[in-house]
């Protein structure tokens, strides 16, 4: 069984609804745990436990939130050697991208144990609290499934 950690923050719930639809699309192929996890809820100490660890946020003024770039420098102080690796971000506007990019360049220089899987996921809200542009939703669940037919190989 390989397990998985979804960590998110969402101020509007935007970023949460996001990583639901991203652990539905990993829960289509066996052998896959989830846990879904707000990352003021998470407990360091077990995420040790875990093969693969996702790292959600929303955009904030071009990068993610600033829990979140803590989050990933104390993700940096474990030994995550040979575990995986993916982010996501909610945005509007032009943002497309940009803190997934940031999130990614931090967790290479941080993490060094952990191998991002996928490029990271960009999903598009229509304004501060949302809701979710329209078709958005299903590119969570497609990006959840490659994840997890990709950690099953």
């Amino acid at each position: 069984m390989v397990k998985v950690i979804v960590v998110y923050e969402s101020k509007y719930g935007n970023t949460k609804l996001v990583a639901e639809k991203i652990i539905e699309g990993m829960r289509q192929v066996e052998g896959i745990e989830t846990v879904l996890n707000e990352l003021k809820e998470v407990d360091l100490n077990k995420i040790l436990d875990y093969d693969v660890i996702l790292v959600g946020s929303p955009n904030h003024f071009g990068g993610p939130t600033g829990s979140v770039k803590k989050f990933i420098d104390k993700l940096g102080k474990l030994d995550l050697e040979g575990r995986l690796g993916a982010v996501f971000d909610t945005y509007m506007g032009k943002d497309f991208n940009k803190a997934v990019k940031k999130m990614e360049e931090r967790m290479s220089e941080k993490v060094p144990g952990i191998e991002l899987i996928l490029p990271g996921l960009s999903i598009k809200v229509q304004g501060m609290r949302g809701p979710i542009v329209e078709g958005e939703l299903s590119k969570c669940r497609e990006f959840g499934y490659k994840i997890a037919t990709q950690i099953k190989t």
